[in-house]
This record gives structure tokens, sequence and C-alpha cells, in this order.
């Protein structure tokens, strides 16, 4: 399992299972692998997300949202969100997977997101895991 955080040419590896990736906000806001601001996009499968087709969408933020079978278990998530922090449930654990504004994160096999949580504060994760919020 690998963690991957890419930042506009540089990235960093750690063993733990999904890949995370960022890129720069842009000043016209296109749209990301098909993920329009100001969305959190799911592709169940790496081939949508290189077709740039995601399966589902959210942007209502601060409350808790169970995913849909167009979204749970996806295997790439993108948060276009410039301000943003995005919390991705793991399983039906405590635990979660924060995304900054502007990055992606790509699970294998062994991590399914289950819910999703849009924070307007605190624009930045303090960690890549997290709790998940009870509410």
């Amino acid at each position: 399992m690998k963690i991957r955080k890419i930042v506009a040419g540089w990235s960093a590896f750690a063993a733990i299972g999904v890949v995370v990736a960022s890129a720069p906000p842009a000043a016209a806001e296109p749209a990301v692998h098909g993920c329009a601001y100001p969305r959190v996009c799911f592709y169940l499968t790496q081939a949508q997300w290189n077709a740039n087709t995601p399966t589902a969408a959210y942007q209502d933020a601060d409350y808790n949202q169970t995913l849909g079978s167009s979204s749970r278990g996806a295997d790439v998530v993108y948060n276009t969100r410039n301000d943003d922090t995005v919390l991705l449930r793991i399983g039906s654990t405590s635990g979660a997977i924060c995304l900054d504004p502007n990055t992606g994160l790509d699970n294998d096999a062994s991590v399914t997101v289950t819910a999703i949580r849009i924070r307007s504060t605190p624009a930045k994760c303090s960690g890549i895991f997290t709790d998940w919020p009870s509410s």
C-alpha cells in the first residue's frame, strides 16, 4: 500500500495504501478529469478517471453524506474545491482520509470509501488520516 502526493512536479511516498495527487488552483477553474468546480468527484474505476467521466459528484458542505452505488468504493476521488477540505470515511470505521483543496485520492482494493463530508473549515488537513465526525 502506498500514499503519494503530487504537487507541481514533486512527489513523496509512504507505505499505506492510497495515492494523493494535487494540482495548483487555476484562474479559470477548468474541469479536472471531467470534474467541474466546486465538486468532489468519484470515479469507480481508473479507466473512468482516465476517460474524464466521473460516476458521481458531491458539492454540499458541512454534513455527513453516505455514498451511493455510483460512488461507494470508488478507485479515484478528486476535490476541485479551492478552500474546502474533504473527509472520506473508510468502511464503517471511525477513521477517515482527509483531502486538501485541489487534491485527489487513488485507492487500492483494500480501501473502501463509504461516506463524504465536505468541510468549509479547516482550509487544510492536519494530516492524511483523521477521525470521522459523528455528526
